[in-house]
């Protein structure tokens, strides 16, 4: 769904999957309108007129051929100008920041936050996607919410699945019309500095689902797309789960083969230099590590690797 305002709403037309079911949300055949996805008009070039080219008179192949050099001068000129003004156009781009991180860690109130950021701060113009099917409540507008177009605990009742499943596989579902989500934003390209995709938790969508690979690389092949991964500062406190969380995010920087952010949320609750500690000086790690712990080999093989890529 794309909201202009909080009051106008519209969702996308996503057709049902193969098995008949009702797994599109009630709320999108209410709504007024579907949206009206079309490309915009080609604009052609600007040619030289060639009807003043020929004439009957010496005098008046003079006049022409001035005309019609002055024309063409002009016409290359306003099309030497069109070309700087859609090149200039074109090179301007929003951004997309794709935030992934495991469930809890607060992906949802970084993005509202980010937002808000953004927007009050910063005076960019923000576009947020929400891509969580199982969220009951957001702290921000979402412009395109998968909520509107597949009904979570419909797949769950068709399907006979729990809660994860029916996670990737409503995700699936919007995945096979995620070129209508694509030209909602290429025609947000200019208009917008800053795109805001959530995701749900459940990180494997971006290890090995095919849904996340098809929104990754679908983003990444139209807009300028980096991958934010958001980190529990709290629980990366404890060492054997910040390197769970370094395993994750290796896994999805090595599938996704985009620009990579690690971001410490939740410092108010406790501080991340430890953990920044840990992840460049790997004996300041050994230290706090438990002497039970059995890995030693495959905890230092990914410190190496986070001190590889940063």
């Amino acid at each position: 769904m794309e909201t202009s305002s909080p009051s106008s709403s519209s969702s996308l037309p996503i057709s049902s999957p193969p098995l008949s079911s009702p797994l599109l949300s009630s709320s999108s055949s209410s709504s007024s309108s579907s949206l009206p996805i079309s490309s915009p008009p080609l604009s052609s070039p600007l040619l030289p007129s060639s009807s003043s080219s020929s004439s009957s008179s010496p005098s008046s192949s003079s006049s022409s051929s001035s005309s019609s050099s002055s024309s063409s001068s002009s016409s290359s000129s306003s099309s030497s100008s069109s070309s700087t003004t859609s090149s200039s156009s074109s090179a301007r781009s929003a951004v997309v920041v794709v935030i992934v991180g495991m469930a809890g860690s607060g992906k949802t109130t970084f993005v509202a936050g980010l937002q808000r950021h953004l927007r009050e701060v910063c005076g960019k113009r923000v576009y947020t996607v929400n891509l969580d099917p199982a969220v009951v409540s957001l702290g921000y507008e979402p412009n395109i919410d998968i909520r509107d177009t597949v009904d979570y605990k419909k797949v769950m009742q068709h399907y006979r699945l729990g809660p994860n499943g029916a996670i990737l596989t409503s995700l699936n579902l919007f995945a096979t019309k995620f070129g209508d989500v694509l030209q909602l934003l290429e025609q947000r390209r200019a208009t917008h500095d800053v795109i805001l995709v959530d995701t749900p938790g459940q990180i494997e969508v971006f290890t090995w689902s095919a849904s996340g690979t098809i929104i990754l690389e679908s983003l990444s092949a139209s807009l300028p797309t980096c991958v934010c991964y958001v980190l529990d500062t709290p629980r990366c406190s404890r060492p054997v789960t910040l390197m769970s969380n370094m395993l994750y995010a290796c896994s999805v920087l090595y599938k996704a083969k985009l620009p990579f952010l690690g971001c410490f949320n939740k410092v108010d609750v406790a501080n991340h230099r430890l953990c920044q500690e840990w992840m460049v000086n790997y004996d300041a790690f050994q230290v706090r590590r438990p002497a039970t712990h059995r890995s030693p080999i495959l905890t230092h093989s990914l410190q190496h690797i986070s001190d590889t890529d940063t």
